[in-house]
Parts: structure tokens; sequence; C-alpha cells
């Protein structure tokens, strides 16, 4: 067990083993905050190197509920790292409330989220506290872009959600929720949640660079539950490259190796929204690299905000509910070009094959 020296709040962090956990676990200390490495597995937590950092590590299992309010005694916060979130997300979402304190997470899966909004809302709000699934790339992250880019508009006609990867290097907690077939099959058309269509769109995007132009393919991701709930829109879909697609169902591709200080993969994304409301038409992009690795300065800028109390509401709801869209996109520093525009260009249109 690690103590640390830290004066700042407790936020325990579950799956703190993880490739994203580890990036949570340095972010939270870089914000003057301690954490506490909550892990199901005693031995990885046992053999897991986490550098010169001096923090508290604790074990808990999904099905002891005991052990996971042993876990989060004392802290402020959890934010869960571990997926399928469709496992997790609810005993770690109740512990959480049992204690009274805040929870987090990076879900990627619609029916994760949807579970997490539906069921929580109303005990999070009664405990004084916010529910926030998915504060990570796939999901809060277009969530706030769509938001920021709405402004003063009070719907839209169409809200695009471009996921650009020049590559995508899988993590084995990707693959576990795609072996899981949690990750949903919902898009937004003609004002309401419906499938995906058979064959999915397909089009061709000219992303910001070194992402470039690419083929992309109609996926649905978290955005469109979280961005559904509260920006109104008629047409609403979810793009992922498909040289992404094909490395991530490749069982051959290999996971992220880091190749920068910071512990980052080489993979480079760009992730644009695009709205339109007749022939108006608003872009908000965010690129950099390595798309698990953002995530870690989005959640742990929601949860230093909270405990600030900087924020719009409690309860469980979206990121771009609770926060300031732009003020949190602002944070991300030069490590992540955030940038907006407005013109009347119109794209290659969808078609299927």
């Amino acid at each position: 067990m690690r103590k640390t020296e830290s004066h700042g709040p407790l936020i325990a962090v579950f799956g703190a083993t993880g490739y994203t956990g580890r990036f949570v676990l340095k972010e939270l200390l870089r914000r003057g905050l301690r954490p506490i490495a909550v892990a199901r597995n005693p031995t990885a937590l046992a053999a897991a190197d986490f550098g010169k950092s001096d923090f508290e590590c604790r074990k808990a299992t999904l099905d002891n509920a005991e052990s996971l309010d042993e876990a989060f005694r004392g802290s402020r916060a959890v934010i869960n790292c571990a997926g399928p979130f469709i496992d997790t997300a609810e005993p770690i979402v109740g512990a959480a409330l049992r204690a009274g304190i805040h929870y987090l997470d990076v879900a990627a899966e619609q029916l994760s989220i949807a579970n997490t909004l539906d069921r929580f809302d109303e005990p999070a709000r009664k405990a004084g506290v916010a529910v926030i699934p998915s504060m990570a790339y796939f999901g809060g992250l277009g969530d706030l872009l769509a938001t920021a880019a709405m402004g003063d508009w009070d719907r839209s006609d169409s809200i695009d959600v471009m996921v650009g990867f020049d590559r995508w290097h899988p993590t084995p907690g990707t693959r576990n929720t795609v072996a899981r077939n949690s990750i949903g099959n919902l898009c937004v058309t003609n004002g309401q949640l419906a499938e995906v269509s058979s064959p999915p769109l397909q089009r061709r995007w000219k992303f910001a660079e070194p992402v470039g132009h690419q083929e992309v393919i109609e996926l649905p991701f978290a955005e469109v539950l979280l961005i559904a709930r509260h920006l109104k829109t008629s047409e609403l879909h979810t793009y992922l490259t498909q040289v992404a697609l094909n490395e991530v169902l490749n069982p051959a591709t290999p996971g992220p190796k880091a190749v920068d200080a910071m512990g980052r993969s080489g993979q480079n994304f760009s992730l644009e929204v695009v709205v339109t409301r007749g022939d108006e038409r608003r872009r908000a992009t965010v690129r950099g690299r390595d798309g698990y690795a953002v995530s870690a300065p989005l959640v742990c800028e929601a949860t230093e905000r909270l405990l600030k109390g900087e924020y719009r509401c409690l309860g469980a709801h979206p990121p771009g509910v609770i926060f300031d869209a732009k003020g949190v996109l602002a944070t991300l520093g030069d490590e992540y070009a955030v940038e907006f525009s407005a013109n009347n260009h119109v794209d290659e249109s969808p078609t299927r094959k």
C-alpha cells in the first residue's frame, strides 16, 4: 500500500492499472489531487509500475459492495476507467451514491450511458452529487464540441460527429467492449432515436492534418446518447474512419505503445462536429495525439470543477448540460488544438456502399 504526502482531495480511480487509468492517475497528480488506485485484480495492482508516484492502492470487486465502499472511503469522487461499462457502471455508481460522492466514467457504450442517465438522475440529485457518464474522447468530448458549436441556436437541422484516426491500436479494454457487444446501434433521424441503417452510410471526409482525407463509415457511438438528451436536431450521425475500424477489428493489430514523454501512442486523431441550420454551418474541431490519453485531462478537469462547485446542475446528465462547454474545452491547452469556425461549405453527401 502506497501513501501520499499530498494534501489535496482524494479521488478514487477504478481500473487504475489499465491504459486510460494510468493517464488519469498522472493527470490527477499533476493537478495536486490525491488518487486512490483501485483495481479488481490484486496481482495486477501489486505488479503495477506507477513510477515514482506515491499514493494509496486498494482492491475492490464488483460483486462485493463492502469492498467498493472501503475502496472509495475518504474520497470526494470516483472516476471509473474499467470497461465494459455495461458491467462496471451500475455497481460503482451505487457505491458512489452510498458514499455521497461524484461519479464520472469514460464509457463509450450507448447501452451503459442510457442505463446510467435513466436510472441514476433522481438518486444522484437526492444525494447532492453529479453522475457523468462518458467524460472521455468518445462521448463527452463530442458532446462538448456540439454544445459549443450550437451556441445560441435552439435547434439544428443536423449534427455530424466525425471521428478521425490515422490508425487505431486498441487497448484490451476496447477489445473486451467490442466482444461484449454493448456499444449500441442508435442514431437520430427525423428527430427520433432510431437504429443505424443497413448498409451504413459512407462518405469521404477531409480531416485536419495529419489525419487528412479519409473514407468514413457511420457507426453508432456514445455521442448520440449524450447529444440527443439536450440538443434539438433532426439528424444526428456519428462516423469513424474506415482505416481505424479495420484495425480495431483485426485481432493482429497491436496495442498502443508510448512514443513521447507523456506516454502517448503515435495514433493521431481529429474529432470534428459539424452543426447545420438551413444554409448556416458551424464546425468545432479538436485534434491531437492518442484518443485514450485525451480522456485524462477531460475527466480530471470535470472532477476538479465538481469539487470547486463550478457546475450548472447536479444529477445524472451529459457533460454539456453540467459544464460550460467552451470553458472545459479551453483547458485542453497546447497539447490538443481546439478550433471553431462557421461557413457554408458542403462536404460530399453520404452514400450507401
